[in-house]
Protein backbone atom coordinates (compact mmCIF):
# COMPACT_ATOMS: atom_id res chain seq x y z
CA UNK A 1 0.00 0.00 0.00
CA UNK A 2 1.24 3.48 -0.87
CA UNK A 3 2.14 5.80 2.00
CA UNK A 4 1.35 9.51 2.34
CA UNK A 5 2.36 11.61 5.35
CA UNK A 6 -0.51 14.14 5.43
CA UNK A 7 -3.83 14.63 3.64
CA UNK A 8 -6.17 17.62 3.93
CA UNK A 9 -9.87 17.14 3.12
CA UNK A 10 -11.50 20.58 2.78
CA UNK A 11 -15.24 20.18 2.32
CA UNK A 12 -18.33 21.28 4.23
CA UNK A 13 -20.32 18.22 3.10
CA UNK A 14 -20.00 15.47 5.75
CA UNK A 15 -21.15 12.75 3.34
CA UNK A 16 -18.39 13.58 0.86
CA UNK A 17 -15.82 13.73 3.66
CA UNK A 18 -16.98 10.35 4.96
CA UNK A 19 -16.79 8.85 1.46
CA UNK A 20 -13.30 10.19 0.76
CA UNK A 21 -11.99 8.97 4.12
CA UNK A 22 -13.46 5.53 3.50
CA UNK A 23 -11.92 5.28 0.01
CA UNK A 24 -8.55 6.49 1.30
CA UNK A 25 -8.40 3.62 3.80
CA UNK A 26 -8.16 1.09 0.99
CA UNK A 27 -5.97 3.22 -1.30
CA UNK A 28 -3.24 4.70 0.88
CA UNK A 29 -1.57 4.51 4.28
CA UNK A 30 -1.81 7.85 6.07
CA UNK A 31 -1.86 8.57 9.79
CA UNK A 32 -2.51 12.29 9.42
CA UNK A 33 -5.81 13.01 7.66
CA UNK A 34 -7.15 16.43 8.61
CA UNK A 35 -10.69 17.63 7.91
CA UNK A 36 -11.71 21.27 7.42
CA UNK A 37 -15.14 22.81 6.88
CA UNK A 38 -13.88 25.67 4.70
CA UNK A 39 -10.82 27.09 3.04
CA UNK A 40 -10.02 29.52 5.85
CA UNK A 41 -9.67 26.70 8.41
CA UNK A 42 -7.42 24.81 6.01
CA UNK A 43 -5.37 27.91 5.22
CA UNK A 44 -4.77 28.56 8.92
CA UNK A 45 -3.76 24.92 9.49
CA UNK A 46 -1.42 25.08 6.49
CA UNK A 47 0.21 28.28 7.81
CA UNK A 48 0.59 26.73 11.26
CA UNK A 49 2.28 23.66 9.75
CA UNK A 50 4.72 25.90 7.86
CA UNK A 51 5.47 28.01 10.96
CA UNK A 52 6.21 24.86 12.97
CA UNK A 53 8.47 23.54 10.21
CA UNK A 54 6.18 20.61 9.45
CA UNK A 55 5.81 19.24 5.94
CA UNK A 56 3.03 20.51 3.73
CA UNK A 57 0.15 18.11 3.11
CA UNK A 58 1.01 15.78 0.24
CA UNK A 59 -2.59 15.61 -0.98
CA UNK A 60 -5.52 18.01 -0.69
CA UNK A 61 -9.13 17.24 -1.59
CA UNK A 62 -10.65 20.69 -2.03
CA UNK A 63 -14.32 21.46 -2.53
CA UNK A 64 -14.96 24.45 -4.76
CA UNK A 65 -18.13 25.75 -3.09
CA UNK A 66 -17.88 26.33 0.65
CA UNK A 67 -18.87 29.12 3.04
CA UNK A 68 -16.38 31.66 4.44
CA UNK A 69 -13.52 30.83 2.03
CA UNK A 70 -14.21 28.74 -1.07
CA UNK A 71 -11.85 26.37 -2.83
CA UNK A 72 -10.74 28.93 -5.42
CA UNK A 73 -9.73 31.43 -2.72
CA UNK A 74 -7.85 28.73 -0.81
CA UNK A 75 -6.08 27.61 -3.99
CA UNK A 76 -5.06 31.20 -4.80
CA UNK A 77 -3.65 31.63 -1.28
CA UNK A 78 -1.82 28.29 -1.52
CA UNK A 79 -0.21 29.26 -4.84
CA UNK A 80 0.89 32.57 -3.32
CA UNK A 81 2.76 30.75 -0.52
CA UNK A 82 5.00 29.31 -3.26
CA UNK A 83 5.13 25.82 -1.72
CA UNK A 84 8.49 24.10 -2.06
CA UNK A 85 7.09 20.62 -1.57
CA UNK A 86 5.15 18.50 -4.02
CA UNK A 87 1.40 18.80 -3.40
CA UNK A 88 -1.43 17.18 -5.32
CA UNK A 89 -4.65 19.20 -5.14
CA UNK A 90 -7.91 17.57 -6.20
CA UNK A 91 -10.63 20.12 -6.86
CA UNK A 92 -13.98 18.46 -6.19
CA UNK A 93 -17.41 19.81 -6.99
CA UNK A 94 -21.03 18.91 -7.53
CA UNK A 95 -21.35 21.90 -9.87
CA UNK A 96 -22.10 21.26 -13.53
CA UNK A 97 -21.24 24.84 -14.45
CA UNK A 98 -18.71 24.73 -17.31
CA UNK A 99 -17.18 27.94 -15.94
CA UNK A 100 -15.82 25.95 -12.98
CA UNK A 101 -13.95 23.64 -15.35
CA UNK A 102 -12.70 26.63 -17.35
CA UNK A 103 -11.53 28.32 -14.15
CA UNK A 104 -9.75 25.11 -13.13
CA UNK A 105 -7.93 25.11 -16.48
CA UNK A 106 -6.78 28.66 -15.81
CA UNK A 107 -5.44 27.69 -12.40
CA UNK A 108 -3.86 24.53 -13.79
CA UNK A 109 -1.68 26.56 -16.16
CA UNK A 110 -0.13 28.62 -13.36
CA UNK A 111 -0.22 26.09 -10.52
CA UNK A 112 3.22 24.85 -9.38
CA UNK A 113 1.81 21.46 -8.37
CA UNK A 114 -0.55 18.75 -9.64
CA UNK A 115 -4.09 20.06 -9.93
CA UNK A 116 -6.89 17.59 -10.69
CA UNK A 117 -10.60 18.19 -11.25
CA UNK A 118 -13.23 15.70 -10.09
CA UNK A 119 -17.02 15.79 -10.01
CA UNK A 120 -19.07 14.59 -7.05
CA UNK A 121 -20.15 12.05 -6.13
CA UNK A 122 -16.76 10.44 -5.90
CA UNK A 123 -16.78 6.67 -6.39
CA UNK A 124 -13.08 5.96 -6.64
CA UNK A 125 -9.78 7.63 -5.83
CA UNK A 126 -7.18 7.15 -8.55
CA UNK A 127 -3.45 6.87 -7.84
CA UNK A 128 -2.69 10.15 -9.67
CA UNK A 129 -5.06 11.89 -7.23
CA UNK A 130 -2.75 10.76 -4.44
CA UNK A 131 0.34 12.06 -6.18
CA UNK A 132 1.43 8.71 -7.56
CA UNK A 133 2.22 8.38 -11.22
CA UNK A 134 1.54 5.05 -12.86
CA UNK A 135 4.30 4.05 -15.25
CA UNK A 136 3.39 1.51 -17.91
CA UNK A 137 5.91 -1.28 -18.28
Amino acid sequence: MKKVSCIFIVDDDPITVFGIKRMLKSAVECNDIQIFQNGLEAQEAYKERMEKGLAAPNVIFLDINMPIMDGWEFLEALINTDPKEHITVNMITSSIDPLDYKKWNGFKNRCPFNLNFKNKPIFKIESNELGFIEIAS
